[in-house]
């Protein structure tokens, strides 16, 4: 089997078995909490973004792994964590926590579509082993990120939804 075909077969596994925990035990507790909390759980996860430096840590992945995909990558992660991070230190001032959890969000989602794009034009997928250790970051780890940040966006539409719904009772 072609590295490549192997490494698109845990990718879509990865999102899978994600899907699978998520409706059963994820997805369940997120739809009971409050939604400052849910955005708070969510957060926390985003939070060990920064992990994702790993991609430009000499000695970790290989020097042949292309620089196109891998700072992308690398800096967009480091970002997204310190936005997650900024969200969950200003939980208790909601206009800024709600302000960071429209940001970590955006850039994270953004990071992970723009790194699909980048590994596929910078052929990462047919070099997969120049990733090393980190191999287990797209295949594992980026399904539930990405999960979790459309998660995060339907909360945010869902509850300003709510909000507009109780406008308009409050003044028909």
């Amino acid at each position: 089997m072609s590295s490549l075909l192997i490494f698109r077969i845990q990718l879509v596994l990865g999102y899978v078995a994600w899907l699978l925990v998520f409706g059963a035990y994820i997805w369940p507790r997120l739809r009971s909490m409050d939604t400052t909390e849910a955005h708070r759980a969510i957060a926390t996860l985003h939070s060990f973004r920064f992990f994702g430096l790993v991609f430009i840590l000499p000695g970790v992945v290989s020097p042949d792994l292309p620089a196109s995909f891998a700072s992308f990558a690398a800096y967009w992660d480091l970002a997204t964590g310190v936005l997650a991070m900024l969200a969950l230190a200003s939980v208790r001032i909601r206009p800024l926590f709600l302000l960071f959890v429209v940001a970590f969000n955006v850039v994270g989602f953004v990071d992970l579509i723009v790194d699909y794009y980048d590994a596929i034009q910078a052929g990462v997928p047919d070099m997969a082993g120049q990733m090393a250790a980190a191999y287990a970051i797209p295949v594992i780890y980026v399904p539930l990120l990405m999960i979790t940040h459309i998660t995060a966006f339907y909360l945010l539409a869902r509850s300003r939804l709510a909000r507009s719904r109780g406008a308009v009772s409050v003044t028909a």
